[in-house]
């Protein structure tokens, strides 16, 4: 048994399928794992000699040899199916096939994850002014004064998510760059201005669920690709009781939503599955609660309150400005981290993928961190970022890469050692939310455009 990063693997597995699983920053360089074009890596400073691993690289073009043994006859052998398929799943840790086969997927992702280093993408925009939904009967005076941004972004495979400050979600094709389908949420007196404002979204993968909350506390479900334009309700918020639903994460396990207004009721956690509230408690936003009612009636993407987000790991990362909680949602909760910032955060630069998260302080340093331990990856180089970089500043991680909003652009930096790579041609203004996947990156600016860059192969 050997421990990469915090993960135990075992060797003496067959030629035919050595059995690790590779840290999901690691996919720039590392290839398919074969039998043959080894090179072997020393793991940790203090291991013994045995504590060495074949890792190895290969070609796609060389996919097709991986059985030197000839066990397999050849490509559509069940058992070259099987090795293909959970070889894929430890190194990209994807679980479903977009692809027709298990080697075109590899060789899909292997190109699109080197585009993405070497900055080769294409870029349009989207503009969802130019699809504008009718306004409910007796609600025309309240569309016309209510100011019109994008607050959330959520990409899953080919679809985007977008929600808005009136309280719909928009979902987009992003091959096509079709505007598919407006989702209304449904209608009830509302407490301020912006209580309807879309606080987050979950967009499932393949498009096929997509959950989003209200700042009034409300959350709705609806597939997306169904066709139905109205979606329905989870779960009826109380904003007076409970406080402003300021964030909302999840995964097709759990959702959870981070509240400001009223002390101890900062956190919620519900099943996914049986939309059941399992969890009430946190006073992570107590010195928040008056900026939470605040945000009912005076908006501001830029500055905002706090952050959730849910790891494939099922941990949450819930931030402040002051301080950062790690829950263990699969433990009701239970707290696993906790860290008080003494320089302070940038709330809207915090985004989290597969075990690691990424944050920027007050002070403009910005880390890679792991979230069951806290215990940094790496630190973004190129010096802190000052003053007027920190403004607005929003951050997104897709695994290999941490990106921020600053100044004006987006810039990229390497998520395992900290290396700044580029910043996108593109300026995009003030933006108001970021988002980044192992294919696309999205960015919506202020006038409500949404800015994206398509790395695919």
């Amino acid at each position: 048994m050997y421990l990469i990063r915090g993960r135990t693997i075992r060797s003496g597995m067959t030629t035919f399928c050595f059995m690790c699983r590779v840290h999901p920053l690691n996919l720039h360089y590392i290839g398919h794992l074969s039998s043959s074009h080894c090179t072997r890596c020393r793991l940790g400073s203090a291991g013994s000699a045995s504590a060495w691993v074949r890792v190895c690289f290969a070609s796609p073009a060389r996919l097709d040899h991986e059985c030197p043994s000839s066990t397999c006859s050849s490509p559509m052998d069940p058992r070259f199916v099987h090795n293909s398929m959970s070889r894929f799943r430890l190194i990209w840790n994807h679980t479903i096939l977009h692809r027709p086969t298990w080697r075109d997927e590899y060789i899909y992702h292997h190109r699109t994850a080197r585009n993405f280093r070497q900055y080769h993408c294409s870029y349009a925009t989207l503009r969802p002014s130019d699809h504008p939904p009718a306004a409910p009967p007796g609600e025309e005076e309240v569309a016309e004064q209510l100011p019109f941004f994008c607050l959330r972004l959520a990409l899953s495979g080919d679809h985007l998510a977008a929600g808005f400050s009136d309280g719909l979600v928009r979902v987009f094709h992003l091959p096509t760059h079709l505007h598919l389908r407006t989702i209304h949420p449904l209608l009830r007196d509302h407490l301020g201005l912006f209580s309807r404002a879309v606080s987050g979204i979950v967009l499932l993968p393949r498009a096929d669920r997509l959950i989003f909350a209200s700042l009034n506390g409300d959350i709705h479900v609806v597939s997306p690709l169904a066709g139905l334009d109205m979606a329905r309700r989870a779960y009826l918020g109380d904003v007076v009781n409970d406080g402003a639903l300021v964030d909302f994460a999840g995964s097709d396990r759990f959702w959870v939503g981070l509240y400001a207004g009223v002390p101890g009721r900062a956190i919620r956690v519900w099943d996914a599955g049986s939309e059941e509230l399992l969890f009430v408690g946190g006073s992570l936003t107590d010195p928040e609660s008056v900026m939470g009612w605040h945000m009912l009636t005076e908006l501001r993407p830029a500055e905002p309150v706090g952050r959730v987000r849910v790891a494939s790991n099922e941990l949450a990362i819930c931030s402040t400005s002051l301080r950062i909680l790690v829950l263990d949602l699969e433990a009701h909760a239970m707290v696993v981290g906790e860290e008080a910032a003494r320089s302070g955060i940038i709330v809207g630069s915090v985004d989290a993928i597969d075990d690691v998260f990424v944050m920027v302080d007050a002070r403009g340093v910005g880390r890679v961190r792991y979230t069951r331990t806290l215990r940094e990856v790496c630190r973004l180089d190129r010096g802190p970022l000052r003053g007027a970089q920190l403004r607005g500043l929003l951050g997104c991680i897709n695994g290999l890469y941490a990106l921020m909003w600053t100044g004006g652009v987006v810039r990229v930096w390497d998520a395992e050692h900290g290396g700044y790579l580029y910043s996108f041609r593109e300026r995009v203004g003030e933006v108001t939310a970021i988002a980044a996947s192992e294919r696309h990156v999205v960015a919506s600016a202020d006038d409500t455009t949404i800015h994206l860059w398509d790395f695919g192969a």
